[in-house]
């Protein structure tokens, strides 16, 4: 009985992107760990901007940095 948490930043997501991603992870463990997909849950947790982190900074900040090197 597998189970996928999918975590995304709450950005504009559509429900039809998470069907999609829904979709995608239970066929791969179809495909690779031959599991049913009757018993397969797939669940998709959108966090808001301020609660994700990367790079030991917030994300809006770590994005920032980021933008300003490319330029």
């Amino acid at each position: 009985m597998p189970y996928v948490n999918i975590k995304v930043t709450r950005e504009g997501v559509t429900n039809d992107q998470k069907a999609a991603l829904i979709s995608g992870a239970t066929d791969l463990l179809v495909r690779v760990l031959d599991k049913s997909p009757a018993t397969t849950f797939v669940v998709i947790d959108e966090v808001d901007l301020e609660d994700w982190g990367v790079g030991g900074l917030p994300v809006t900040q770590f994005r920032r940095e980021v933008a300003q090197r490319e330029k």
